[in-house]
């Protein structure tokens, strides 16, 4: 969002200071300019959007950045502005894990604060996450610190862009399962952030809900439907949110019923059973 340019510029530091191969950079100005980046990385190459397309519309240019798709490249790398790599052979592990596995079709990273070395629960992209040290098969993943394989993009699509904020990473997450690919959390593989909440964001309650619904209704079989959504709603209840949260969560739960949500391509029923082997099935 080009507000952070000292944490932008120390980012780019750590991913200069990789082992291995060079890491090919591209900075997204999501509807503002970018800052300076000069002598950060050499090559580095930016593009600024004249409006902000949301987390995955920006992202999306990333990706196409690289060619088609992506396609000019193997692997990419997802980190947010005011992240950090701890390790100097983050990219070599990854490259590591992908030569290994040819089914391994994304990667997510552990994220820690940077004083506290503390990583959120809600950081750990499974139901079981009291410890963030333990690597896993997962179904989902950290938008801010991952890798795609470029294959996977080019078989499933790409980030929904209609979603602006929340739930795109599940969403690309189901659809590249469905395809057969595997999703692992690796600890070693560090991003330090921050601790933050992610309620400081002002349309935080009504794109949660409203993407909730979209989610269901784009990749889940009929009968499923219901009960995820049901199961959300009692679980958003019983943590109590503020009445202006919650008229907000309700107000985004009838947009996501009421306005279009893009293509609907239903899980088949061995993927909600791959899910729920995975240790997180599709109703919760």
């Amino acid at each position: 969002m080009g507000n952070r340019p000292d944490e932008l510029r120390a980012l780019l530091d750590s991913v200069a200071k990789q082992d291995g191969d060079p890491v090919e950079v591209v900075v997204v100005g999501n509807g503002s300019p970018v800052p300076d980046v000069t002598g950060s990385i050499p090559g580095v190459r930016t593009v600024e959007l004249p409006e902000n397309l949301g987390i995955p519309g920006g992202r999306n240019v990333g990706i196409e950045a690289f060619g088609p798709g992506g396609t000019d490249v193997d692997v990419l790398l997802f980190l947010d502005d005011d992240g950090l790599l701890a390790r100097h052979d983050t990219a070599e592990l990854c490259r590591q894990a992908f030569a290994a596995d040819a089914e391994l079709g994304i990667i997510s990273f552990r994220i820690a604060d940077p004083e506290t070395g503390v990583t959120q629960r809600r950081h750990v992209p499974r139901l079981r996450a009291s410890d963030p040290m333990r690597d896993s098969r997962v179904t989902t993943f950290l938008g801010g610190a991952n890798a795609v394989r470029t294959k996977v993009l080019a078989e499933v699509g790409g980030l929904p862009e209609e979603f602006f904020y929340a739930h795109e990473e599940t969403d690309l997450a189901w659809r590249a399962l469905d395809a057969g690919w595997m999703i692992d959390y690796r600890s070693d593989m560090v991003l330090n952030h921050p601790t933050t909440a992610p309620s400081r964001h002002a349309v935080y309650h009504r794109m949660v809900a409203r993407n909730r619904v979209w989610l269901a209704r784009r990749n889940l079989p009929a009968p499923l439907v219901p009960v995820y959504l049901g199961v959300w709603m009692l679980l958003t209840l019983a943590r109590r949110p503020s009445r202006p949260a919650l008229k907000a969560w309700f107000g985004g739960f009838k947009e996501g019923w009421t306005s279009p949500c893009g293509p609907r391509r239903p899980m088949k029923w061995r993927t909600v059973w791959r899910l729920t082997r995975l240790g997180r099935p599709p109703v919760i």
